[in-house]
């Protein structure tokens, strides 16, 4: 089963002002003959979920600016460390995603001060590794959060305390969304704001971030005490025959 979410309406961008857009906003950063993956988290599974409604504004504007991007929908996971977990169509489908992925973008509803379990549950079936493979580490992660008060920052705290666990590269400017209720018109759609206005800037800062660091990811994740426990040596190895000892 396909757990991806589709945009019904992929070009549709009523909130955007176009004028002041940068269509390719990673232009010169790096390498972009091919489009940055984005893969997108939300984090509530309700009929009408606001995290999922930021996320799929934020997925509109990644195509626009020449990603691929893929929704996942969390509604079919099960519990972390349940029977049979990790062969679960579900989790093994996330896993799938999380690798084919360049960069990643969180979004969580705050509940009593938090991110909420839907959106812990996809980040606990996300392992550093996978044998030799790494799902996260060295990708980009955007991070924002819906409320349904006044704005708050505790669930993008959060996340950045998870995307820096996870060993991804959390970019600096991320978007809280406050009375999230009130930002959506009857089609779902966000109305023109200051919010909506920060998902742009969040969304142009992602691609920048992924284009810069994407043909670097190898070398940024290169660790000491990985390549110890392996048993590779560096093809630079130091010599210390010539260094002095400390005087005790």
């Amino acid at each position: 089963m396909n757990r991806l979410r589709h945009l019904s309406d992929p070009d549709h961008l009523p909130a955007l002002d176009p004028a002041y857009l940068h269509r390719r906003p990673g232009i010169d950063l790096g390498p972009s003959e091919t489009p940055p993956r984005i893969l997108l988290l939300y984090g509530s599974v309700r009929a009408r979920a606001y995290s999922r409604l930021c996320v799929e504004e934020a997925a509109r504007l990644l195509l626009l600016m020449g990603c691929e991007i893929r929704i996942f929908d969390p509604s079919d996971l099960p519990l972390p460390g349940s029977p049979g977990d990790d062969d679960h169509p579900a989790v093994r489908e996330l896993r799938a995603h999380a690798l084919w992925s360049q960069g990643m973008v969180w979004c969580s509803p705050e509940r009593h001060g938090q991110i909420t379990g839907v959106m812990k549950l996809q980040i606990d079936h996300l392992p550093l590794s996978l044998g030799a493979v790494r799902p996260t580490q060295g990708r980009t992660l955007a991070v924002m959060q819906v409320s349904g008060g006044s704005q708050s920052f505790n669930a993008v705290n959060t996340l950045r305390l998870l995307g820096r666990w996870m060993r991804m590269v959390t970019i600096p400017n991320q978007s809280s969304v406050a009375k999230a209720w009130q930002e959506f018109d009857v089609n779902d759609r966000m109305r023109p704001s200051a919010f909506y206005d920060r998902i742009v800037d969040v969304m142009e800062e992602l691609v920048r971030f992924t284009i810069l660091t994407r043909p670097h990811t190898e070398a940024l994740v290169d660790r000491y005490s990985e390549r110890k426990v392996k048993g590779l040596g560096s093809e630079d190895p130091v010599d210390l025959s010539g260094i002095a000892a400390p005087a005790s």
